[in-house]
């Protein structure tokens, strides 16, 4: 998340404004399962913040199927063609699970690289 804060100054009138700009900051993590490691997906937040490190736009979170890398909205939508069988579709459905029902996740999805659930 290495961020290089920059600043214009830019003239109006008489006056000299600083203004700032913001920076596109993104962190990729792994939720797993503690009891299969092995059973993962990944995390992505993405949010602009300003010099001092605040964030300044909605921070836009979202997963990553485990096969094709494809952007998916939900936990749940990761499991869509992937073939396992039953022992791992429980391991799966109860990753999805507790990810859905993790608290504080867009904090974790932000400033963390792994979270075991």
């Amino acid at each position: 998340m290495g961020v290089v804060p920059t600043h214009k100054k830019k003239e109006v009138g008489e006056q000299e404004i600083e203004e700032e700009e913001y920076h596109m900051v993104r962190n990729e993590m792994i939720f797993y399962l503690r009891e299969a490691p092995g059973c993962q997906i990944h995390g992505v937040a993405e949010w602009c913040e300003n010099s001092q490190g605040d964030i300044v736009k909605e921070v836009d979170t979202y997963f990553l199927h485990p096969r094709t890398g494809q952007r998916c909205e939900t936990p749940w939508t990761c499991l869509v063609g992937l073939s396992y069988d039953e022992y791992h579709e429980e391991l799966w459905e109860t990753l999805c699970m507790r990810i859905s029902n993790h608290e504080n996740i867009e904090e974790d999805m932000c400033y963390e690289k792994e979270v075991c659930v």
